[in-house]
């Protein structure tokens, strides 16, 4: 299979960035070191390629009707220029995808994870009603990410959009040269920070303008391997490993995104089910030694025998230790339990702690 370029592969090979495949794309997973980069943006700034990233368009009419039914957030919340985190979901409850939904002022964006792309289409335009249309803009748009303490001091040289009075989870339209981009102060590290959304015959001009304007703020080019690491210590969910089709919301920690207080919507029977039985399995934190370094499908033990495996799991470069997700028994998911995580030939030991694993200007 051929592997898609995002406009700025010729960028990232020429900052001797490694390649991998991720989710049908060529992409980046470091410059220098997934170390150096995560530091980056926790304590300066970093920029990232996510044009991999798939938008769909939503407009008409029944637009926030078709999008209540199809998501377990209360769109009608929304108020233009707001973004949502949200999730689709089948009728048994499973996650189709987690995304955002931004409300424009003539139409809905909605942003989607690359591997869901294809997937994701199709459920929407089998929901959708005649007097809703659904429009992919996946193909023609490009995403950059700039995140980190100085983000607003780098962005603020590069656009004329209302920055400084952006709430976190909003967004707005400001100029760049002779384009007008969609700017949201949204991300995925846990860190202040910006997207922005740019047709592709823009994106190597924006690049190359956060390069340079960032390059007094100590700004670093930073791949999918700490994007991966800095979202983990903030316990995001990342579809395929936290969440998936087998997935029930409530199980995951999602419950807060399901308003089940709205009109009905795609799985909220199941949903409302298990909010009220209890799952039977939960989602938790595991933070274990400096010398462990946990990964996926791992198992985690309790009293000799194997009761989950793990979801996610990293050195983590802020904590200086293992971090790591995992479904296990409701009844062992409480902060404070002890539990293993089987790591080669050996049992690492760990503790449930409450999430995330890093909070800004505090290590646990």
């Amino acid at each position: 299979m051929v592997e898609k370029l995002t406009p700025l592969t010729a960028r990232h090979v020429a900052a001797g960035a490694r390649m991998v495949p991720f989710a049908g794309y060529s992409m980046p997973l470091s410059y220098s070191s997934i170390q150096k980069e995560h530091e980056a943006v926790r304590t300066a700034v970093g920029l990232f390629d996510l044009s991999h990233m798939g938008e769909a368009r939503v407009t008409g009419p029944a637009a926030m009707e078709f999008l209540q039914k199809v998501t377990t957030n209360d769109v009608s919340a929304l108020a233009v220029g707001q973004v949502q985190y949200s999730a689709m979901c089948t009728p048994e409850g499973g996650i189709v995808d987690d995304l955002l939904v931004y409300r424009l002022a003539d139409s809905y964006l909605l942003v989607i994870n690359a591997s869901n792309i294809e997937k994701d289409l199709e459920w929407l335009e089998r929901h959708a009603p005649t007097n809703a249309a659904v429009q992919n803009e996946s193909d023609q748009t490009a995403l950059l990410a700039i995140q980190g303490p100085r983000a607003e001091e780098v962005v603020s040289r590069m656009t004329d959009a209302p920055l400084a009075d952006m709430k976190f989870y909003t967004c707005a339209e400001g100029r760049f040269g002779r384009h007008r981009l969609l700017f949201s102060r949204t991300g995925y590290t846990g860190e202040d920070g910006f997207e922005i959304y740019c047709p592709n015959r823009a994106a190597v001009e924006l690049w190359d303008s956060a390069v340079r304007e960032g390059a007094s703020f100590g700004l670093t080019l930073v791949g999918l391997g700490a994007r991966d690491s800095l979202r983990l210590e903030m316990k995001y969910a990342l579809y395929g490993h936290e969440i998936d089709l087998h997935t029930n919301p409530i199980e995951a920690g999602l419950g807060w995104i399901c308003k089940l207080d709205k009109r009905d919507f795609l799985g909220r029977p199941a949903i409302a089910s298990m909010k009220e039985k209890g799952p039977v399995r939960k989602l938790v934190c595991l933070r274990l030694g400096p010398k462990a370094i946990p990964r996926e499908h791992y198992n985690v033990v309790h009293d000799g025998r194997a009761v989950g495996q793990v979801c996610s799991g990293v050195f983590s470069p802020t904590l200086r230790c293992g971090i790591a997700t995992a479904y296990v028994p409701s009844e062992l998911s409480s902060v404070g339990t002890r539990l293993e995580v089987e790591i080669r030939d050996r049992r690492e030991p760990g503790e449930v702690i409450k999430p995330p694993f890093y909070t800004q200007g505090s290590h646990r």
